[in-house]
């Protein structure tokens, strides 16, 4: 197993359940990490990447109340102390993020700018 640092970022308790649910369908691939990231693009700069994918050379693993979750090295700078939500109701429904280094948001809530 490899070593886990502590999380430079949090899930409220609505995103870990969400989060996994989709861990434990029958169909999910468990050779998968859960990613928190950053690209470049969207209307601030900077877009965040929530998803499921292989894990890389360049990744840290992190774990938050059970959460196993990878994150680039090269990305955790722009994520540090970031909260990820989730919203299930009927008007508003999906992933938040409260990033404390963005400089600039946008309405869409998923792109910023430091």
């Amino acid at each position: 197993m490899e070593t886990m640092t502590q999380s430079p970022i949090k899930f409220s308790e609505g995103a870990i359940n969400e989060l996994k649910r989709l861990l434990n369908e029958p169909s999910f691939d468990k050779n998968l990490f859960l990613r928190v990231g950053v690209k470049g693009g969207g209307c601030s700069g900077l877009s965040y990447v929530l998803g499921f994918e292989p894990k890389k050379q360049t990744d840290t693993v992190y774990e938050f109340e059970g959460l196993i979750f990878v994150i680039e090295k090269s990305h955790e700078m722009y994520l540090y102390g970031m909260q990820i939500d989730w919203q299930g109701g009927l008007n508003s429904r999906g992933f938040t993020f409260q990033n404390p280094n963005a400089s600039k948001t946008c309405g869409c809530g998923t792109s910023f700018a430091v």
